[in-house]
């Protein structure tokens, strides 16, 4: 950097002068001083020297024009003449030559502590301080917290230029009095998400033409200068936790070799099992055994080497019960159409004529459901009484209105949480009954955070930046609505796993009820409506390892959606095998936490991918099969600028649901 600062100086025309090569390097050390302690970069440093050196010679100029008018003086007026000519020679001297000393490097730097003072000044000029006035006033005035929730990052840029408005109120709770001022000040900042014209836009509409039999599906709103009043949802909604595993506070990064080889074997022979029961198929066999028969084996693909799956390096790998574990290849020439990832359970049809090549004539990549299975009922707890006593009620109605979203919750070029103001915002005018954010809420790929220029422990940014902006979004809404969170492995500030224990917080005693903490992944039901959860970007790791045959003459078909259905497929929420580079699989707890046992009403899976929101079905095009909702909401924040968020109202069956993707 230091020869950047040079090449800066040189190209404006200033030379670095002093006695020797030393003290350049001297002189040089301190402008990087400058630029790291100022947060300036070398253009910024030279600009401001030029500002500098411009406002000196002004000076120069200046006293030497006094000196030229002064008429008859005396003896003592011309000795202070003299004094004076002297200061004015030796600045000539210090500018000549467009030189850059190390005599003026104090001055320079108390040129930028004032430049800095007067940023800050001009910065908190509009701060208001609160007395105990303004809280009682806020206390009478039932609407003055809503225009203060509702105030976002962006609306202050775009109101027109001199119209007065409330709502610079920010909210205000008893026990931090000072978060709003925080809050203002990011505010205040013009970014470029604070600068973008529209503030949501839908992007797609699912069952659009049921939209207006919703309730909870409203016109989106496109103005801030209207009055916006709180609707209350008609009911609030049940909320109970099937499966939310590991537990906070265990143990992982212990795993062993004998983990990998007992959770390998026992997905193999679980659906080994639950193809002999389901009646469709004979007894699995030994694949590896040459015979000229028609045998059905069960195993797990796998690849013959290192690298990207392909037709000609597919092997199966049978169970120790069946076929000592070993591999066997696949030849599918004689197959339509296939779709295959390493680590897919699957059932072959076929003959292995040599002992050494199994020639499949039709494969299963589905694994039966069992007839008992069922939600762990065992496992179920309600998150409150209220929910408990909802559950018993048979006739609670299958209808939920939800907002979905997930992470990142703030733009590259900040950490000011701009995006997630703006969800909040969003639900606080049209509420719904539960707000489900996913991780990562602090992203480990945030520039700011990569570089480690936070000057914040990541649990402090967490709770102060995301977790009161919860919270305040909680207490303004009341008991209607509730939020639940759940972690990603790209959240610095929490366990770096995979499944992914739940975050451990300590939530005031009136807002427990309204806030939850579920593992990635997990199981969940609402107003008995299934949810199924994970945030790790299965999706796009699938579709980088996935190889498929379209059929002769067939349509290529919906590839999101096939590899959707092969988490359900698999019955679980991380089927690769081996996992993708920098997943952090722990085998000793992924037994419990990861499976599926049986069909979500709504499978979310979080991606880079494009969003989206599909009906998919398990079957072939057959209408018996159970059909489910997968959303893929999409990021929040992207880049700079805003993201994508799913609004989602199910209502009984798939027919008669309805869901928006909003980009902000």
């Amino acid at each position: 950097m230091e020869a950047e600062i040079r090449a800066e100086l040189e190209s404006s025309g200033f030379s670095i002068g002093g006695a020797g090569p030393e003290d350049a390097a001297q002189i040089l050390s301190t402008l990087l001083t400058y630029c790291i302690n100022y947060k300036m970069s070398a253009a910024d440093l030279v600009s401001n020297w030029e500002i500098y050196y411009l406002n000196r010679t002004h000076i120069v100029t200046v006293r030497f024009s006094k000196l030229h008018d002064t008429a008859a003086v005396s003896f003592s007026e011309l000795h202070l003449l003299n004094a004076k000519e002297t200061e004015r020679t030796n600045l000539c001297r210090q500018l000549d030559g467009l030189k850059l000393e190390r005599s003026y490097l104090d001055g320079f730097q108390s040129h930028l502590q004032n430049e800095v003072k007067e940023r800050l000044i001009e910065e908190e000029a509009n701060l208001h301080v609160y007395s105990s006035n303004d809280v009682e006033m806020l206390l009478n005035n039932p609407h003055a917290d809503e225009a203060a929730f509702l105030d976002t990052p962006g609306s202050k840029q775009e109101k027109p230029a001199g119209e007065s408005s409330n709502s610079e109120l920010t909210p205000l709770t008893n026990d931090r009095p000072s978060s709003s001022r925080v809050a203002k000040t990011n505010g205040d900042r013009i970014t470029p998400f604070a600068t973008r014209v529209n503030k949501f836009t839908q992007q797609y509409v699912l069952n659009a033409d049921n939209a207006a039999s919703m309730p909870s599906i409203q016109e989106v709103e496109t103005t801030e200068d209207e009055v916006i009043r709180r609707i209350q949802p008609s009911q609030r909604c049940s909320l109970q936790v099937q499966r939310s595993q590991p537990e906070p506070g265990c143990r992982f990064m212990y795993d062993r070799i004998e983990d990998r080889f007992n959770y390998l074997e026992d997905r193999i022979r679980k659906s080994a099992a639950l193809f002999s029961a389901s009646g469709y198929c004979g007894e699995p066999a030994d694949a590896t055994l040459a015979s000229e028969e028609k045998m059905f084996a069960v195993g797990m693909v796998t690849c013959d080497g290192e690298g990207r799956l392909n037709e000609k390096s597919i092997l199966l790998q049978g169970s120790v019960e069946h076929s000592r574990g070993q591999r066997v290849r696949l030849d599918l020439k004689d197959l339509d159409h296939f779709s295959l990832f390493p680590g897919q359970m699957v059932g072959i049809e076929g003959h292995n004529p040599s002992g050494h090549c199994l020639i499949a004539s039709k494969l299963i990549d589905s694994i039966p459901v069992s007839v008992d299975a069922q939600l762990p009922s065992a496992k179920k707890q309600a998150v409150d009484n209220e929910s408990h006593q909802n559950s018993d009620n048979v006739t609670l109605s299958r209808a939920l209105s939800s907002v979905i979203a997930a992470g990142p919750y703030t733009t590259t070029d900040n950490l000011f949480f701009e995006p997630l103001q703006e969800l909040l915002s969003y639900a606080s005018r049209k509420p719904p009954q539960l707000l489900i954010l996913m991780g990562p809420f602090i992203d480990s790929d945030h520039p700011d955070i990569k570089k480690g220029t936070v000057d914040q422990t990541f649990h402090d940014i967490f709770h102060f930046q995301i977790l009161r902006k919860i919270q305040d979004f909680t207490q303004y809404l009341g008991n209607t609505v509730r939020v639940i969170l759940i972690p990603s492995v790209r959240d610095a500030h929490h366990n770096f796993v995979f499944p992914q224990p739940a975050f451990d917080l300590n939530l005031p005693e009136d807002i427990t009820h309204q806030i939850s903490c579920l593992a990635n992944p997990s199981l969940f039901s609402s107003n008995q409506i299934h949810f199924g959860c994970c945030t790790m970007d299965i999706l796009k790791q699938l579709s980088g390892e996935e190889i498929s045959r379209k059929p002769l003459g067939g349509k290529l078909g919906d590839r999101i959606g096939r590899l959707a259905t092969h988490i359900l497929k698999q019955q679980s929420y991380y089927p690769l095998y081996p996992p993708a580079a920098g997943v952090p699989l722990d085998f000793s707890l992924a037994k419990e936490s990861l499976v599926i046992s049986s069909t979500p009403d709504v499978l979310l899976l979080s991606s880079d991918l494009a969003p989206f929101v599909k009906v998919l079905s398990l079957g072939e095009g057959s209408d018996d099969q159970k059909q489910f909702i997968c959303v893929n909401p999409g990021r929040l924040a992207k880049g700079i600028g805003g993201g994508t968020f799913v609004e989602l109202y199910y209502n009984e069956d798939t027919d008669r649901t309805n869901a928006s993707i909003i980009r902000i």
